[in-house]
């Protein structure tokens, strides 16, 4: 089992209800957040093309966040997604600056947080708040090991990116272009 998340970049409008959904869902601090949504204008006028995807953690499967992390805090749990254990982590951060993808934060708590797929609600066999939330229907969740995992189709049938590709973290987060 690998689970995994696809963005649909050509669907996604930037309403931001994927971040609501994930603060309410996760009861995250006010002035923080698990994902986010960025906005990239490319080319040069009048020919401008626009990007809007929702960001998070990547839940790589070569995670550097977890390599660095002194007191195994940060680890994978099943189906590969990567968390924190609030208690054992000492808020030191080397996981903050080891991810390239800037996906954590150091929480109120004295903890690190950031995006866990949902996984109380993936053990509920429901899908993670900002997948069910999307008015867009813009994510695609699932497990890359069932072919008929809603993430594997898509990502049979379109063509998709990664982020960073070159930092070697093989990441589980795909923006469908």
């Amino acid at each position: 089992m690998r689970y995994a998340m696809a963005v649909d970049t050509k669907k996604c409008v930037g309403c931001s209800d994927c971040v609501v959904a994930c603060q309410t869902e996760n009861n995250v601090p006010i002035g923080y957040c698990r994902d986010w949504v960025v906005e990239l204008t490319n080319g040069t006028y009048p020919q401008l093309e626009i990007e809007i995807r929702s960001e998070r953690c990547n839940h790589c499967s070569n995670a550097p966040c977890v390599r660095c992390c002194p007191t195994g805090a940060s680890h994978y749990a099943d189906g590969g997604i990567v968390l924190v254990t609030e208690n054992k982590c000492i808020g030191c951060g080397a996981c903050i600056n080891s991810c390239p993808y800037d996906a954590r934060y150091s929480h109120p708590g004295g903890h690190v947080d950031k995006c866990t797929f949902c996984i109380h609600r993936i053990k509920k066999g429901l899908d993670p708040a900002c997948v069910a939330t999307c008015p867009t229907k813009c994510m695609y969740f699932g497990d890359l090991d069932d072919p008929n995992s809603p993430v594997s189709t898509v990502l049979k049938n379109r063509k998709f990116t990664t982020l960073i590709p070159e930092a070697g973290t093989d990441p589980k987060l795909y923006f469908l272009m």
